[in-house]
C-alpha cells in the first residue's frame, strides 16, 4: 500500500509541482490549497507524511502546525519562503520535523520525504521481514534468499536492500539516500562507491536467478525492476 502525503501550499503550480514528484516517486497524495482545507483533510484519513507552506489563506501554517500535530502522528516538513533563523527554530521547536526553504530543488524535496518517512516509519518496517518478488530479507538477523537459496551479502549491500524494499517499486533512490541510511548521517562516499556495490549484488543475484530486480535511472539513481 502506498503511503499517503498530505500537501498544503496555496500557490497551485508549487502544490502541482510538489505532489507529481512525490507521486512519481512512488507516494500518494492528497492536495490542500488553504489552511482551513488542509485541517479539514487532516481530521480525515491517516497520513505518512505532511509538507506544510506557511503563507497560507484560512490560516497562517504556524497556526495550523500544533493543530496537525493533535490529529496526526505524521512528520510535518515546512516548505516555505520565510527563511528567518528565528522563525526556522520557533517551528522546529514547536514540532515541525524538517525545514525546507523555497526556492528548492524538488529531488531535494523528495530525498528528505524519504528520510522522514524512513525515520519514522523505520521501526514497523524492520519488523518481521521484508519481500519484493521471490526476494526476501529478514533484518533481525541480517539475512536474505531469493525463493529456498541464501544471498550472501555484505552488511552495506544488506543495508542497500533493504532500503529499497522499503517503498513501492518505482521509488527511485540517490546515491546520497544509500549514503545515509546504509553508513550514516556524516558518511560522504565517493561518487563510484554505490555503482561497485550495486554491481556486486546484481552480480550475486545473477549466480541465483537470471530476473533483473535493481535498474539504474540514469544521472538520477537506481530502482527496483517494476
Amino acid at each position: 500500500m502506498r503511503k499517503q502525503i498530505l500537501v498544503i501550499e496555496d500557490d497551485t503550480d508549487i502544490n502541482n509541482l510538489i505532489a507529481d514528484a512525490l507521486t512519481r516517486a512512488g507516494y500518494a497524495c492528497t492536495q490542500a490549497f488553504s489552511g482551513t482545507e488542509g485541517l479539514q483533510d487532516a481530521g480525515g484519513e491517516a497520513f505518512s507524511l505532511i509538507t506544510l507552506d506557511l503563507t497560507l489563506p484560512g490560516m497562517d501554517g504556524a497556526a495550523l502546525l500544533p493543530l496537525l500535530k493533535e490529529k496526526q502522528a505524521a512528520p510535518v516538513m515546512i516548505v516555505s519562503a520565510r527563511d528567518s533563523l528565528e522563525e526556522k527554530v520557533s517551528l522546529l521547536t514547536a514540532g515541525a520535523d524538517d525545514y525546507l526553504t523555497k526556492p528548492f530543488e524538488i529531488r531535494e524535496l523528495v530525498a528528505r520525504a524519504g528520510v522522514l518517512l524512513r525515520r519514522y516509519s523505520g521501526s514497523e518496517a524492520n519488523a518481521g521481514f521484508l519481500s519484493y518478488r521471490d526476494l526476501t530479507l529478514q533484518p533481525d538477523s541480517f539475512s536474505a534468499a531469493i525463493g529456498s537459496r541464501k544471498l550472501s551479502l555484505t552488511r552495506l549491500e544488506f543495508k542497500i536492500l533493504e532500503l529499497m524494499l522499503q517503498n513501492p517499486p518505482g521509488h527511485i533512490y540517490s546515491k546520497h539516500s544509500f549514503y545515509e541510511y546504509a553508513w550514516g548521517d556524516g558518511y560522504i562516499g565517493e561518487d563510484k562507491t554505490i555503482n561497485v556495490h550495486i554491481s556486486n549484488i546484481r552480480k550475486k543475484i545473477k549466480e541465483i536467478t537470471d530476473t533483473e530486480y535493481i535498474e539504474t535511472v540514469w544521472g538520477v539513481g537506481f530502482r527496483l525492476v517494476s
